[in-house]
């Protein structure tokens, strides 16, 4: 198994033990579409199409899931998205 794999593997397990709980951005009415598009596409790895309807629901709905997951997975992830200024959290 290459390292990739085990990495491949590593997260899959994770989502797969402890509680499944949820990664939620929220509207702030300071970033761009664009900006939280280019986020969610860097940290979460959403693909394009994913990110804009993540950032459109943000926007009408006041906040969006954006990932499910351990908490364990989800938090690295919610401190990149806080150190881009963005406003998130895992309930």
């Amino acid at each position: 198994m290459d390292v990739l794999e085990k990495t491949s593997h590593s997260l899959l397990l994770e989502d797969v033990v402890g509680e499944q709980r949820f990664l939620v951005l929220h509207n702030d009415d300071v970033h761009t579409f664009d900006f939280v598009i280019a986020a969610l596409m860097e940290v979460c790895l959403h693909d394009a199409q994913q990110a804009e309807q993540c950032a459109y629901i943000v926007h009408y709905r006041g906040r969006c899931d954006i990932k499910k997951g351990s908490y364990d997975f989800l938090h690295p992830m919610k401190v990149q998205l806080i150190d881009r200024g963005l406003n998130v959290t895992i309930d």
